[in-house]
């Protein structure tokens, strides 16, 4: 498959694999009474799938050269973290629907200031007026959605 239809396939499944993900691990974090148990399970879990995935697939890539990054992109840990400790928290009384569309309104704004700089190393694509369009009508479906 080449990558013009594995890639999109790939993050269509994981857009799908997130609303999953909030529900469980709320019914999770219920269930035990805990949503930062819950999250800290999460983590593990994910951990431990991405060791086995790095030992079995990955590349060669010794672990050493963590050593000589800089400090400022560790911060993706903790954003991850306070994704999954606020969707595990929020998901079970304000609704994973609902919890998960304010997340994509957050990223369709992030996603498109990052690219219109080219923060982070991401390529840069300008903010035109067809992709700010595209963008409000986004954020008003999804306004729509959460309103129904």
């Amino acid at each position: 498959m080449s990558d013009t239809l594995r890639d999109p396939l790939v993050m269509l499944l994981a857009g799908i694999g997130i609303p999953v993900f909030a529900a469980l691990n709320a019914q999770l974090g219920a269930r035990l009474g805990s949503p930062a148990l819950a999250a800290l399970v999460f983590a593990v879990v994910a951990f431990s799938s991405i060791f086995l995935y790095r030992a079995v697939l990955g590349p060669a890539v010794p672990l050493s050269a963590l050593l000589h990054q800089p400090a400022y992109l560790f911060c993706a840990g903790v954003l991850f973290a306070f994704y999954i400790l606020s969707i595990t928290t929020i998901a079970p009384r304000f609704g994973v629907g609902n919890a998960v569309f304010f997340v994509l309104l957050g990223q369709i704004l992030s996603a498109a200031v990052i690219d219109h700089f080219g923060l982070f190393g991401a390529a840069r694509m300008q903010i035109s007026a067809i992709r700010a369009a595209g963008m409000v009508m986004m954020a008003g479906g999804l306004f729509l959605i959460q309103r129904a």
